[in-house]
């Protein structure tokens, strides 16, 4: 049976991919900080305790890759609800070692066997936040940004070869996210909110469908396209008055 190595996969999109990826006859490996959790949940998979942001926690998952697996969700990661000036360098720091570093490492030691098998795939999930500036979570929609460009790219390198790389972008979705960041949502209307099932089923649909970037619900797939049409100047101003709806 394939084997699917799922990062962060306790709660959220990370643990949707789990039956999903169940039912699509894959053997998983899960990864969390919360080991004693994620057996309780997921007692039919093999349980990594590993904290990403470390660089010990990144080597426990890089020599499992290493023996080779047929796809790699890259999920874990968060948000930080401070604007630049008010956090520190190390929570700064923090937030690109989980949502980049990670990635990176973990991406790095997962292809060289699939390269060598001549297949797989690797999913990166980054969000919508990507697409545009972050009025507040600059180094958030920074890092973003940078696993969909590096997701697409990788794609365009190794698609040939017959490994895949797909960045799923999700918007809002209903997880423990925004609460773990202390984020108060209670101004996002309601036809934005995603749920992580819609996430899963559009990320592995787009995946078959050989695309290299995922967005999820229709609202989303309109956000996306109009960023990438309008001037640098109309998506600043949206972006401001975005951020001050959801602050009232």
């Amino acid at each position: 049976m394939p084997t699917a190595v799922i990062t962060g996969a306790t709660a959220g999109i990370g643990a949707a991919f789990v039956p999903a990826l169940q039912d699509r006859g894959y053997d998983l490996v899960v990864v969390a900080r919360d080991g004693a959790r994620l057996r309780r949940q997921v007692p039919r998979a093999e349980v990594i305790a590993a904290d990403l942001s470390t660089t010990e926690g990144c080597r426990l998952v890089e020599e499992r890759l290493a023996t080779g697996v047929e796809l790699l969700v890259n999920n874990a990661g968060r948000g930080l609800n401070k604007a630049f000036d008010e956090s520190t360098l190390d929570e700064q720091l923090g937030l690109l070692d989980l949502n980049v570093r990670s990635v990176l490492r973990l991406t790095h030691a997962a292809l060289p066997a699939m390269l060598t098998a001549g297949t797989g795939a690797i999913l990166n999930v980054s969000s919508v936040a990507g697409f545009s500036a972050g009025v507040r979570g600059a180094t958030y929609s920074a890092s973003k940004a940078w696993v969909t460009n590096f997701s697409e790219s990788l794609d365009l390198q190794y698609r040939h070869r017959g490994v895949r790389c797909v960045a799923v972008c999700p918007g809002f979705t209903r997880t423990e996210f925004h609460d773990r960041a202390e984020m108060d949502m209670s101004g996002v209307p309601s036809r934005l909110w995603l749920t992580t099932d819609q996430v899963v089923r559009t990320a592995l649909h787009d995946l078959d469908r050989g695309r290299s970037v995922s967005v999820a619900g229709p609202q989303y797939k309109v956000i996306v396209g109009a960023t990438k049409l309008l001037p640098t100047a109309a998506r600043r101003q949206a972006s401001s008055l975005a951020r001050r709806r959801l602050n009232r």
